[in-house]
């Protein structure tokens, strides 16, 4: 199986590291299963100016690096790899990101997993001949069998491969989403999504 597997709230706790940036720096008091939006300035309340703060903080390598691990990630993930499955990081995080980002993937080990940085929203500048950047339209000559993803605003991603089958890691920003079509399961753990794709194989 070729495997998509989203970095952020999937591998790492992004959201519940960033609730506590948004009180240290502002004051606003979001537990992470407050967290309604994916959005996070709508989820916080944010203005232009403090979210563009929020987010040049949360993306600083020092901040990066310490984001806990989602519990059974790597455990899931090499068992896979050692199954022959074919399993690629992509994330929507800046290119500027990408060496802390490796290095925190290489401290959990991630260390034989292949990271892409997609541009999914035209914002980065990206070199074109590097093996760790895509645009849109490389993503899209790319085949997945299985995705696990936690955010909505990815979901149109998916809309080329239309046997796909998407795990979304459940996650408070998703649970209120109404899923595309039958393709789509909502899924608590590394433990339930590792059952799930078995049957898959089964």
């Amino acid at each position: 199986m070729k495997i998509y597997v989203d970095y952020d709230d999937c591998l790492c706790e992004t959201a519940r590291a960033f609730s506590l940036l948004a009180a240290r720096m502002f004051g606003k008091d979001v537990p992470y299963e407050k967290i309604r939006y994916f959005n996070l300035q709508d989820s916080f309340e944010l203005t232009d100016s403090e979210y563009e703060a929020l987010m040049l903080e949360g993306h600083k390598p020092e901040e990066l690096l310490s984001y806990e691990e989602t519990p059974g990630a790597a455990e899931v993930l090499n068992e896979w790899l050692d199954q022959g499955h074919e399993v690629s990081i992509i994330t929507g995080r800046p290119f500027s990101s990408f060496e802390p980002s490796r290095a925190w993937l290489d401290a959990h080990g991630f260390e034989r997993l292949k990271l892409f940085c997609l541009n999914k929203y035209g914002r980065d500048h990206f070199i074109s001949s590097s093996d760790f950047n895509l645009e849109l339209e490389d993503y899209y000559r790319m085949h997945f069998d299985v995705a696990i993803e936690d955010s909505p605003s990815a979901f149109k991603f998916f809309d080329h491969l239309p046997d796909l089958k998407i795990l979304v890691f459940d996650r408070p920003w998703n649970r209120n989403t109404a899923f595309p079509n039958s393709n789509y399961s909502r899924l608590p753990s590394w433990e339930e999504i590792r059952e799930r794709v078995k049957q898959m194989e089964g």
